[in-house]
């Protein structure tokens, strides 16, 4: 009887993939981690509708608002924040040009300025809570102040250390790259989203 010989080389287990059917693998699977991260900031940004429509809600039915005895909200400081968020923008949008043309270094100073910016931000909204004339259960004016103007400050904090973590992670020679910037540009998206909905939050807030 003929015995069969199996070559090692040729099973399975021990078949050596060589670049062209890794690649060819990869393309059979596209990266969907953006269209993920923007379905994740629809979600979010539902959140935030449904707050600014209760808003607006309780605008329209109470016959004064803010309810009368509210001190006005002063203007300067959050738009002093409100300027620093929006340059913040342009600055992160910078840091993901330059990891697209390969320019490392250029990314992490872009993204640690764009994390200052967050961080001061952050700051100066803790200073106008410090020095408000009416806390969270004053009236409903005071309630939906703080319940905004805080969700947005969370959403913020997550921003700067999202930022804070690629930078951290750029510390690894070629983590980064013009062909590899998936963090980079997801912690752009989200930093935009924050700036967005803060515009929005600022005209309702300060200026309505």
């Amino acid at each position: 009887m003929q015995s069969q010989i199996i070559d090692p080389a040729k099973t399975d287990l021990n078949h050596h993939h060589t670049a062209e059917e890794t690649a060819s693998h990869h393309e059979e699977h596209p990266d969907h981690r953006i269209f993920g991260l923007i379905l994740f900031l629809v979600a979010e940004g539902m959140i935030f509708m449904g707050m600014f429509g209760a808003y607006l809600a309780f605008r329209a039915l109470l016959p004064v608002w803010p309810p009368a005895g509210t001190p006005e909200l002063e203007l300067l400081l959050p738009s002093v924040n409100t300027t620093l968020l929006i340059s913040s923008s342009f600055v992160m949008h910078n840091a993901d040009t330059a990891i697209k043309k390969n320019d490392v270094s250029g990314m992490r100073t872009w993204l640690g300025i764009t994390a200052a910016m967050g961080i001061i931000f952050l700051c100066g909204q803790l200073y106008e809570y410090s020095n408000l004339e009416f806390g969270l259960t004053t009236n409903l004016f005071a309630s939906s102040f703080y319940v905004l103007t805080g969700f947005h400050g969370l959403h913020v904090f997550i921003g700067v250390t999202a930022i804070l973590a690629v930078l951290w992670r750029s510390r690894t020679s070629g983590h980064y790259s013009n062909e590899k910037h998936f963090g980079v540009e997801a912690a752009e998206i989200y930093w935009h989203f924050v700036d967005v909905v803060w515009i929005i939050l600022f005209g309702l807030l300060y200026i309505l």
